[in-house]
């Protein structure tokens, strides 16, 4: 159920992120396309206007910050700007005269950087309006250059405050999502609790009926007649008994359990201690346990979980190893988290299996473990124990090598 709930969320906080993101994105596009425009639009017309005039005019003396002539005014007028724009008039290369045609006289090295412009390539560049402090369109014997650091101010302005509206609205997301993903998956949920506790209910209810069926079966007296009935009822009843202590367990493990109850152990020798207990079952399957499990590790959990947790694990390697092979049991400490390694030489997870063997009920090979008196809760109740640590599990297999690893966060 929590695997739903984080998908839900997920799906709804990038929808609803995407759709923020992309609306800031066209804005800032078209923020940074009507300055380009309007960059590209005043250079060309500035540039025709200066082309355009008559030849044969006298030279004049190079002027900065030379007013516009009385005949240019009402021409100049139509054009609103709100930055440096200049014409830089040239005679054989050389600059004649730069004339100013906005009131702004800011520290704005126009002569050397009409100096640098004559030298490259006729034509218009604008480049990067974020960054560039100048545009320019070159073009006969005229260079209209325009001072772009208001614009780059206005640009980085408007990504500045687009930047912090995208995180402002993420946390509203963020609570929209949880909110939305509680309502969506309430059907869910509530069908979720009714199977678990139907599940626990019927274990529980089982329980007592079990035990008067195992009870009789002992005292039933077995002659070569009955001997086969009585020892099917006992095999049977030992099956669905072990069956409920599962069921049982894992609907306990799923209800959670408080922190609070946890308390400061040594995980290692929890982990040491259970692996020694399977060496006699280990060496009737032809098997050996190696532990390689780093001393004194101290990690708060439920003792009797982790010891249930190891037991599951261990056993699930026996049951799915080759003959004289080896089980490898390992503890260390990586950082900030603890490592648990259960590894085995054997019948590899089938493909796409990894993350479907944690769930209850499932099992990838029916027929041998319905056999096995093997009911696909074990690995369910492992990773519940996880969850309940708040660490994480997964399962992979190379080369006939599988691991289990467990990731506890210390």
């Amino acid at each position: 159920m929590k695997k739903l709930n984080r998908k839900v969320f997920k799906t709804i906080f990038i929808i609803l992120s995407l759709f923020i993101i992309t609306g800031i994105i066209v804005y800032n596009v078209s923020s940074y396309k009507k300055e380009y425009d309007n960059v590209k639009r005043n250079l060309t017309f500035m540039v025709e206007r200066n082309t355009s005039k008559p030849e044969g005019n006298p030279p004049e003396p190079k002027v900065f910050n030379e007013s516009i002539p009385e005949k240019d005014k009402e021409l100049d007028n139509m054009m609103i700007m709100d930055y440096d724009v200049y014409s830089v008039i040239l005679n054989n290369n050389e600059i004649e005269r730069i004339i100013n045609h906005s009131k702004n006289t800011s520290n704005f090295d126009i002569d050397n950087i009409a100096k640098k412009i004559v030298t490259k390539n006729k034509g218009l560049k604008i480049g990067n309006l974020y960054t560039n402090r100048y545009s320019y369109n070159y073009a006969k014997d005229t260079i209209v250059i325009i001072n772009t650091k208001k614009i780059n101010s206005r640009l980085l302005l408007t990504l500045v405050i687009s930047i912090s509206l995208l995180l402002g609205f993420e946390i509203i997301i963020y609570y929209i999502s949880k909110k939305l993903t509680k309502r969506i998956t309430k059907p869910a949920q509530e069908s979720f609790d009714k199977q678990r506790d139907f599940i626990a209910d019927a274990s529980h209810e089982l329980k007592t009926p079990l035990a008067v069926i195992m009870a009789s079966s002992d005292e039933l007296k077995s002659d070569k007649k009955n001997i086969k009935y009585i020892e099917n009822i006992k095999y049977e009843s030992e099956r669905m008994n072990n069956l409920i202590k599962s069921l049982l367990d894992l609907s306990k493990l799923e209800n959670g359990v408080s922190i609070n109850n946890y308390k400061d152990e040594n995980i290692s020798k929890i982990i040491e201690k259970t692996s020694s207990v399977f060496d006699s079952i280990a060496y009737e399957q032809r098997v050996s346990i190696e532990t390689n499990i780093e001393k004194d590790i101290i990690f708060k959990c439920s003792k009797d979980e982790i010891e249930r947790l190891i037991s599951i694990l261990i056993d699930n390697a026996i049951k799915h190893s080759y003959k004289d092979s080896v089980i490898k049991v390992n503890l260390y400490k990586d950082k900030n988290s603890i490592i648990i390694e259960v590894i085995n030489t054997g019948n590899p997870i089938n493909p796409g299996d990894e993350e479907k063997i944690f769930e209850r009920f499932y099992r990838a090979d029916k027929s041998r473990n319905r056999e096995a008196n093997r009911y696909g809760l074990g690995l369910a109740i492992a990773k519940n124990i996880v969850n309940n640590h708040k660490g994480n599990i997964k399962a992979f297999s190379k080369d006939n090598t599988t691991t289990f690893k467990i990731i506890l966060k210390k």
